[in-house]
């Protein structure tokens, strides 16, 4: 439905805020480009909706090109993280201000509105004031207001960015349902991995005005390309490799691993890393199985986090090695691990992965 073809922009002669971006999203489809601050995700979205201009590449729409067409005739929706409402407007009179803008009759506007208004669970709040409402409810309108002139496509930036987390979590998952629902293509902006694992159907993982990896978020999630992705998505088990020892066992830091041939078929040709996920171990007495390694560490820091608690782990004896970093859920456990205290772990080979260095 959209293809964004090797945009270039600067804004100044120095930088290059992108640099030769190229992406497509397919009808239907909510796709995130998620990256840290600065690294030209909000620049993309803007230049998609045509609020900015890109020095070189084009932009398709449909299969026909948008990228000299000014934003008001393109038919993208655009909500910003701010939500922009208006105070002197009420609920009712902020969702129709685009369908008064492209000329739809009152009673259209009227029943475009109700629409809306039981779309996102307002129903009733059509002569309130948008200052009497809260953040979650104002996040609501603004959604509304974009969605009413049923754009071809949308476009969020940071949708749920000010909100607490427990609202952020609920809006997201009303968010997709209601996009899901609709059948609109969107596009969304954040910073927050956990924002794009929930919304997304499809990932673009951005740094420096560059495109990463693109994937879905199971994938993306199991298969970083780079370490760079890898400790954005927050994996901080990134062990260098010291040594081969065969094909398939390889020596680190804080240890040697047989790895599955899966993994190391995949070995990077320069320079590699070791990805253990937080979730690669048990901390059991008896061996879980084959596929299994021992691992006996000292506790050097325990979190409680309700359903989950997460050790950070030295390697016996090799306190200036690397720590490792491991979630568990908690489990009715009623003794966590103390701090200082020695443990014994089994980490699952299957799970890890030789990620690039970049």
């Amino acid at each position: 439905m959209l293809e964004v073809r090797a945009i270039h922009k600067r804004f100044t002669p120095d930088k290059e805020v992108l640099q030769g971006i190229s992406l497509s999203v397919k009808p239907q489809e909510i796709l995130c480009l998620l990256g840290p601050s600065g690294c030209g995700k909000s620049t993309l979205l803007r230049i998609i909706a045509g609020l900015e201009r890109a020095e070189q590449g084009r932009v398709l729409l449909n299969g026909n090109d948008i990228t000299e067409m000014p934003a008001y005739r393109r038919g993208v929706g655009l909500m910003f993280q701010d939500y922009a409402l208006f105070p002197h407007l009420n609920v009712a009179e902020n969702i129709a201000y685009g369908l008064r803008m492209h000329g739809a009759p009152a009673s259209e506007r009227r029943r475009r509105v109700e629409e809306m208004l039981d779309l996102v669970n307002l129903e009733g709040y059509a002569n309130r004031s948008v200052d009497e409402l809260s953040g979650g409810e104002q996040q609501r309108v603004a959604l509304a207001r974009t969605l009413a002139p049923n754009p071809s496509l949308l476009l969020l930036d940071e949708p749920v960015a000010n909100l607490d987390r427990l609202l952020r979590e609920e809006l997201l998952e009303a968010l997709r349902r209601i996009l899901k629902r609709l059948k609109v293509t969107t596009i969304f902006v954040t910073h927050d991995q956990e924002e794009a694992f929930a919304l997304a159907d499809r990932i673009a993982v951005m740094r420096a005005g560059r495109l990463e990896q693109v994937d879905v978020p199971a994938t993306l999630y199991r298969r970083p390309v780079n370490t760079f992705v890898a400790a954005f998505l927050g994996f901080r088990n990134l062990l260098p490799i010291l040594a081969w020892r065969g094909p398939d066992t390889v020596c680190t830091p804080v240890g040697d691993f047989d790895l599955p041939p899966e993994s190391t078929s995949e070995r990077p040709a320069v320079g590699s890393r070791l990805l253990i996920p937080p979730d690669a171990a048990v901390l059991d007495s008896a061996q879980p199985g084959t596929k299994y390694a021992p691992f006996t560490g000292r506790v050097v820091a325990v979190t409680f986090r309700g359903s989950v608690f997460r050790l950070q782990v030295a390697p016996e004896g090799k306190e200036e090695e690397p720590v490792l970093h491991f979630e568990f859920r908690t489990r009715g456990r009623e003794r966590l691990p103390a701090q200082g205290e020695l443990v014994q772990l089994w980490l699952d080979t299957a799970q890890m992965r030789l990620v690039k260095e970049g």
